[in-house]
């Protein structure tokens, strides 16, 4: 089974470390790690990640894992990068996204009439390429799978071993990992958290990322 993540300068690293830590221990999986060129991607945590190759040397995904991360407004822009997840994905089994990557599918034109999620701050862009949100951690539309903000990944990480190969598998490679997830707070979405930390985060970050992410899509539509 080859799993294919896609990566990009300015990724997010967790949208990506997560999901590749549980998806590597499927049995028979053969993980690719490919941007480009092969060469490091800097990431949003202030180093850097070696692929294990370059498009050119990908084998077909039978998972394709596209994360997220402020390099993703540059990405819908690249055709290289679009042309790629849009290749692959006609004949992967499974085609995905964690947090904001859901916009280089939405770029390769995968999630028109589809549902679908991403990171909370940028749910409403989502329309953009035909899509309808839903409020979900991970929301599934047939072989397409996307994971809302960064932590999501693990998330949609172990529903997708469950989907691929059984739920004892993901409980085994769960118990692995000891994912025993207690958070010190009640919060992590809006929904939970309260008003003037979500207002404040907006005010400081997500309003002018979401703008900045929606001028970025509104130019290549």
């Amino acid at each position: 089974m080859n799993i294919v993540f896609v990566l990009f300068d300015n990724v997010t690293q967790l949208d990506f470390s997560g999901p590749v830590q549980f998806l590597s221990r499927l049995p028979g999986a053969k993980t690719h790690v490919v941007n480009k060129d092969g060469k490091a991607v800097s990431t949003d945590c202030g180093f850097a990640i070696v692929p294990t190759g370059s498009f050119a040397e990908c084998p077909q995904a039978d998972i394709i894992c596209v994360p997220g991360g402020h390099g993703v407004r540059q990405a819908i822009a690249d055709a290289a990068i679009v042309n790629f997840v849009r290749e692959q994905a006609t004949a992967a089994t499974w085609v995905t996204s964690v947090c904001t990557g859901s916009f280089i599918l939405g770029a390769a034109g995968l999630l028109h009439g589809k549902r679908a999620t991403t990171h909370w701050a940028y749910t409403q862009l989502l329309p953009l390429f035909g899509a309808t949100h839903e409020e979900a951690r991970v929301v599934r539309d047939g072989n397409l799978v996307t994971a809302g903000g960064v932590t999501s990944g693990i998330d949609f990480a172990l529903e997708l071993i469950a989907m691929a190969q059984g739920e004892d598998v993901a409980r085994t490679i769960q118990l692995a990992l000891e994912y025993d997830p207690a958070p010190p707070f009640d919060g992590g979405h809006p929904s939970r958290t309260a008003a003037p930390i979500v207002s404040g985060l907006r005010d400081r970050v997500y309003h002018s990322a979401a703008a900045d992410m929606e001028v970025a899509i509104n130019a290549i539509l």
